[in-house]
């Protein structure tokens, strides 16, 4: 028997655009985006999607823009964001206007007094982000990081426990290649004073999209903890970016013995011809996919 046909309405199509938009591989959001306007063919629909779905994206692949002034990259993610398109560069005490859609800065201003850290916290900070800026200047030469305080960024002397966070975003896109890949990872850390103890907690991210004739899709998640002892800044710095640098490489090598170990037949296994037609997408009747049917699933419009 025949499904029923079933047009969907505009907050439906909306939330399928989002979906999409917000499942882009690392890199690819702005094809994904101009494929999913024309097929709309809806500019309405197309600009209320875009509006919702690319700040999130942004945050969340913590992608990194160069600064009108060309002074460097400030980082687009939840730890530096001061309203809904400005973000803090703290290197620079800048605050830089994002295009979230366009994903481009499009102006910039000195920060105020209260928007940065005391002079304190950014002994900490700016001991550790140059450290993380070494690091980083080694271990990914296309990566950008930075360094955050989340909390007690207003206490102005030792007796007080405060939390900074290093940020650091790595990206290869070579489209001409059919290849993309990425790297983010975030690493809390807990300076308890009381305690005279660090804690460290890292999250780890890489994406990788290989769709050469075909759509093979990496994205692997690790989590891990550490500890060090409370010391003066610069030596804080230096433990904390010897944390980061062995797990990261640590996690590293895991994932190469993991994926070098793959027999070749599980590729060719895994690859597919994807059709290119011309055919326009029927609207009218999606329910007959059942890609769609799962994102209704997902999202709870299906009915």
């Amino acid at each position: 028997m025949a499904e029923e046909e079933c047009e969907l309405n505009e907050k439906q199509k909306r939330e399928i655009a989002k979906w999409f938009l917000l499942n882009s591989p690392a890199g690819e959001i702005q094809y994904i985006a101009k494929d999913l306007k024309s097929v709309l063919n809806d500019e309405k629909v197309y600009n209320e999607a875009a509006s919702e779905a690319f700040p999130l994206y942004n945050k969340s692949h913590l992608i990194f823009l160069e600064l009108p002034n060309r002074s460097g990259d400030v980082l687009v993610t939840t730890y530096n964001e001061l309203e809904e398109n400005e973000f803090l560069d703290p290197r620079t005490a800048l605050v830089a206007t994002v295009d979230h859609v366009k994903q481009v800065c499009t102006d910039v201003r000195p920060a105020a007094d209260e928007e940065l850290s005391s002079p304190y916290i950014e002994e900490f900070r700016c001991a550790l982000d140059a450290e993380m800026l070494k690091y980083v200047a080694e271990a990914y030469p296309k990566g950008v990081c930075s360094v955050y305080c989340v909390d007690g960024k207003d206490v102005e002397g030792p007796g007080s426990n405060f939390e900074l966070v290093v940020v650091i975003s790595a990206a290869k896109n070579s489209p001409q290649n059919f290849c993309n890949g990425s790297w983010r990872s975030v690493w809390n850390i807990e300076f308890k004073e009381d305690v005279q103890m660090l804690e460290v907690r890292g999250k780890l991210q890489v994406g990788a999209h290989y769709y050469e004739e075909g759509n093979v899709q990496l994205d692997a998640k690790h989590e891990c903890k550490d500890a060090t002892i409370f010391q003066a800044p610069d030596d804080c710095a230096i433990s904390i970016a010897n944390i980061i640098r062995h797990h990261e490489a640590e996690y590293l090598e895991s994932l190469e013995a993991s994926y070098s170990n793959l027999p070749d037949t599980t590729f060719k296994d895994l690859r597919r011809k994807l059709p290119v037609t011309r055919t326009q997408f029927p609207w009218h009747n999606t329910l007959q996919f059942s890609l769609t049917r799962d994102i209704q699933k997902e999202l709870g419009i299906d009915k």
